[in-house]
């Protein structure tokens, strides 16, 4: 039930973090996987892990950012391996901490443009092929920030929520051609882009003391969920968020 052997993927921000760990899982479950990202070397780091761990991931550059980028990375999956069966739409930014009322035009732009625009220009470049083929799992990583405001983080946490009715929308109207679509809510996970958050052995005391669990999450975390909502078991869920944050938000 959890074995994507002859499943195509895709994973946007896939060099590092967690959807390293999401690429990296779905290979270990046979599927073929491409990641994206916009850096050159971090992908070539990526690709050669997964191959030292004999896992055949591919990269591609991509700025999520740009539709004509994005729909580079599907015509190239798509002439590689005739499909795309699983979408991880993972890529986000966040180029401003502080109070939402001292943020710019140029923020909200970019954040909306990445978080949420890229999001769907992703699920619309491989609509197609899983529309053709009567299937297709999509999976919108999200966050807690999704739920609840974290402090600094306003324009982010918009943008998440506005990614989960994203997630509802497509969810209705994609049903028809056997298409899921959900969202996966991380919590607090031991990232480059939480490492504020970690980095300070004082910070991360007082933090860890939120969370039921005693610790962060770790990107491996994530992946078993995006593994269920990729595969089969998971047919008949559409619509839905699954937070996986260690009981923060109980």
């Amino acid at each position: 039930m959890f074995n994507l052997k002859g499943k195509t993927a895709i994973v946007s921000g896939g060099s590092k973090g967690i959807g390293k760990a999401i690429a990296f899982k779905y290979a270990e479950a046979s599927a073929n996987v491409v990641i994206c990202s916009r850096k050159k070397d971090n992908l070539d780091s990526a690709v050669a892990a997964a191959k030292a761990s004999g896992l055949n991931i591919i990269g591609i550059e991509c700025n999520t950012g740009d539709i004509e980028s994005i729909k580079n990375v599907v015509d190239q999956t798509v002439n590689q391996f005739g499909k795309v069966d699983i979408l991880v739409n993972n890529a986000a930014a966040n180029p401003y901490y502080g109070p939402i009322l001292k943020s710019e035009d140029s923020h909200w732009e970019k954040i909306w443009d990445i978080n949420v625009k890229g999001y769907f220009n992703f699920v619309k470049a491989c609509s197609n092929s899983m529309e053709s083929n009567q299937y297709g799992k999509i999976i919108n990583i999200a966050s807690i920030a999704a739920k609840t405001p974290l402090d600094g983080l306003g324009v982010y946490n918009i943008s998440k929520a506005a990614v989960v009715m994203l997630t509802k929308v497509l969810a209705k109207e994609m049903a028809a051609s056997n298409i899921q679509v959900n969202t996966l809510a991380p919590g607090l996970i031991k990232t480059d882009f939480s490492k504020a958050l970690w980095e300070d052995e004082s910070v991360y005391n007082e933090i860890i003391k939120s969370i039921p669990q005693g610790r962060m999450g770790e990107p491996e975390d994530i992946s078993g969920m995006a593994l269920y909502l990729a595969s089969d078991a998971s047919d008949f869920i559409t619509g839905s968020m699954f937070v996986v944050d260690g009981g923060l938000t109980t």
